[in-house]
């Protein structure tokens, strides 16, 4: 029995290269995770909403641009909080300041050297 050689065209249709199986040409969707990952982002954004007030929400957007990995620490900070009931209300763009403050303060390490 001879195996495909992944350097060599896809000659049998049955796998690509990096070992996947091709997507169905008859129209159906592809079997990709992409449908998921919008139904998730947008029921975060809904969460968001819910909870942001505008200026907050634009500030949190405004972070995403500069500091992307900034901002989901914060969104998954918010959601978190919020599908436990700790935020009642809307937070307003002091509050979201002062939680980005105590994100990022930095953590103090503490060293202990024996003598």
């Amino acid at each position: 029995m001879s195996y495909p050689n992944p350097n060599e065209p896809e000659s049998h249709g049955h796998f690509h290269n990096d070992g996947t199986e091709p997507h169905s040409h008859d129209g159906s969707e592809p079997h990709d995770h992409s449908h998921g990952e919008a139904e998730i982002s947008a029921q975060k954004e809904q969460i968001l909403k819910q909870i942001l007030s505008s200026e907050a929400r634009s500030r949190l957007n405004n972070i995403k641009m500069v500091k992307p990995e900034l901002s989901d620490l914060v969104e998954q900070y918010l959601i978190g909080m919020a599908t436990q009931g700790k935020i009642r209300g809307q937070l307003t763009d002091d509050q979201l300041k002062q939680i980005l403050l105590s994100i990022q303060q930095p953590k103090r390490d503490f060293k202990i050297n024996r003598i």
